[in-house]
Formats: C-alpha cells, structure tokens, sequence
C-alpha cells in the first residue's frame, strides 16, 4: 500500500516550524512525526504539502493511496486502522479525519460517499507550537517503548551514577562517563554516536538523539528532546530541538522549541514564566495578532536558521521566525518576523544573501549543502513573511 501524509488544518498554527518543513517532518518525543509512521506501517511515506516544498518533499502517487493526517501521532490501535483501510472507507475521530482510502482516479473525495470509521481511543494530536514541548513526556515515552521494544541497550558505563537502570536505552557508539542519570521520573534514549559529558545531571524522560550532545556539567530536565546532531549546555527544561541546532553554552532554555540551524549565544535566557503568573499568550500567524495558549509555562518558538549573539534575553512567550539574527542588549520585542535582523532597539532586513552566505557555512560544517531548493523555500518564506517587517 502506498501511504502519503498531508498537512491537514494545523498547518498555519504550527507556524514558523511548517514554513521550512510539512507537519510531518515536526519532531516530538525522539522521532518526527513521519519516522514515528513509517516505524508502525512498515512502510516509506511521502507528503502532500505546500507547493513551494514539494520539490524537496515530494508527493508520489499511485493507484491506490492511504492519505493520513500527519498532525495525529499513531499508535498501535491507530495504526492497524489505517494498515486495514479499504476503498471508501475513511477514519474519523470526531468531525476530523485521520486517514481516508483514495484513488488516483478519484476526481474528488466526498467522505458522505464513504464508510465512516470511528475512532474513539485517545491518542496524541499536534495542533499548536507549544503542543511540541507540553506533549514531549507522553510523546518520548511511547517513542522508547517503540524504539526499545525487542532490543537490548549497551551497558551503562560503571563511571555512571544512575537511578533506575531499567528505563535507560543506550545506542550503540554513545558515550558517556561520570554523569548522572535519574530515569526514575521517565525514561532517557541516548541515540548512536551521542554524546553526554563529564558531569552533566539528566532527568527524564529525555531522548538525546544520533550524534546529539550535551556539554560538561549540563543540567537537564525531562522532558527534553536534543535533536540529530543538536548539542545542549547549560540549563535546559522541557524543550525540543529539531536538530543541528545548538544552545551549547550556560543559560538557561525552558519551555521551549527550536527548529534546526539555530544557534542560542553563550549565556543566553528565556523567560518561560510572566512575573505576575498569568497565562501566557503567544503571537498567532492565523490571526497576526497574540493568542491564549492556556499555559502557565511557555518559553521561546524560534524558527530554523535563526540565530541570537551572548546575553540575549528573550520574554516569556517569544516567536522568532526563520532567518533572523538577533543581538545586542535589553529584550527584543516577543514577535520577531522573519529575516529580521537587530534585537531591542529595532530591526532592519536581513536581506537573502547575507542570510544564505551565512546557512551555507553553517551547514557546510556538518557537512551539508545548502541546496537550490533549500534556497527556494527560504526565497518563499522571505516574500511571505514580508508584511510583518518593517521594510
């Protein structure tokens, strides 16, 4: 069976993350959203995205299709649903669809033609930015029983200081020596070639995925995820990065995601609590204006290739699109748009070229073309986030 993956509605709501990516290339808990698909199918999946993605996320369509709503997570019962789907036959749990059968023939899809299936069970749905770090725990919970299933870890290094041995999965090639992991709160994933080092204190539940580092004498708290070649120092609670993304010094970061090619300078902070304790309220792409988040705690949304020189200070609840740079003393205000550049005294353009000049060294240093399309994408996020600059 051929199986695609679409946006969905959330699209806009889990905005500046879906400006560079489809909603199934979002990371939470220790896969995206698409690797978590792919691990329960047993299938490759493609994606149904915006146009200007689609080169470098290409749709592949056969006769016969199972479209899936990438903003829900799956999980076993789900998944055999969806493995079980045949012609005219769709999943919905509520008045939104999970998954429907189509044909390439097919004109159009008109679900009162279709058997309707219901799905009553609870699973987990990303609908909002901060839906990515609230639903980390549950997310690297479910991620290590379907990762670990089966399998057996690598020993944990005599050196180590550790509380329940049992929720611990280490990849073969980490490394890690005299620290100190509590796994009795959730589990800790550290994924192949990682690295965690010298006195460093981590509770779960945390996923440190393939090639991901933490620096000396880091304090983690769960639940946090440090993405694919992602490196963590300092204080870190509750955050996910996507990947290749770095906040390796002191300060802290709590609350909070970050896309991948973004750099948080040495003694940075973000507020992930208003001083007088109220709901936090968070800028909405939908309807340009800030919208309840129904959180208490919320930190920093910074989107990918967004960057912030030493002692940036960020407010509770900052958006930061893609591309922008940020420095200089005082907070910057708590929506920066996209290819901004400056900090609290006001923002200029960040214009394209300087920004590519600057994402292809930083990429060639992973080893990493900065491609035409990556190029492309960013061109279309520039035009379209350019009414929220002051040009």
């Amino acid at each position: 069976m051929n199986y695609i993956l679409f946006d969905g509605t959330v699209r806009n709501s889990l905005l500046p993350f879906t400006f560079t990516r489809p909603v199934a290339e979002i990371r939470v808990g220790i896969l995206t959203i698409r690797e978590k698909w792919e691990k329960y199918l047993g299938y490759t999946t493609t994606t149904v995205t915006e146009e200007y993605l689609s080169e470098k996320f290409p749709m592949v369509e056969m006769e016969e299709n199972v479209m899936i709503n990438a903003s829900f997570l799956p999980n076993d019962v789900l998944a055999e649903m969806v493995k079980s789907l045949e012609k005219n036959q769709a999943i919905f749990k509520g008045e939104e669809v999970i998954a429907f059968f189509a044909e390439e023939s097919q004109e159009e899809v008109d679900f009162d033609s279709y058997e309707i299936l219901e799905y009553n069970e609870d699973c987990l749905k990303i609908e909002h930015t901060w839906d990515i770090f609230q639903k980390n725990d549950i997310a690297i919970r479910e991620d290590f029983e379907l990762l670990t299933e089966d399998r057996v870890s690598q020993p944990i290094p005599k050196s180590v200081n550790v509380i329940s041995p049992e929720n611990i999965f280490i990849e073969e090639g980490a490394k890690l020596e005299f620290v100190t992991l509590n796994a009795s709160t959730g589990p800790i994933y550290i994924g192949k070639n990682a690295e965690i080092m010298e006195g460093s204190v981590i509770r779960g539940p945390f996923a440190l995925c393939e090639s991901g580092r933490v620096k000396l004498a880091s304090k983690v708290y769960g639940a946090t995820t440090v993405g694919p070649h992602s490196v963590i120092g300092g204080e870190v609670s509750n955050s996910v990065l996507f990947g290749y993304s770095n906040k390796g010094h002191d300060g802290f970061l709590g609350n909070s995601v970050l896309g991948e090619w973004c750099n948080i300078g040495a003694d940075s902070n973000n507020s992930n609590l208003k001083n007088n304790y109220e709901e936090v309220k968070l800028w909405s792409y939908e309807t340009e204006n800030f919208a309840k988040t129904g959180l208490q705690f919320c930190g920093l949304m910074m989107g990918d290739h967004s960057k912030c020189g030493i002692n940036t200070m960020f407010n509770t609840g900052t958006v930061v699109g893609v591309s922008t740079n940020i420095f200089g003393s005082g907070f910057p205000r708590n929506f920066v748009p996209s290819f901004s550049w400056g900090g609290a005294s006001g923002f200029t353009t960040y214009i394209t070229k300087k920004a590519f000049d600057t994402a292809k060294i930083v990429m060639a240093r992973r080893n990493i073309e900065f491609s035409e399309q990556d190029a492309s994408i960013l061109e279309h996020v520039f035009e379209e986030t350019k009414k929220w600059r002051k040009e």
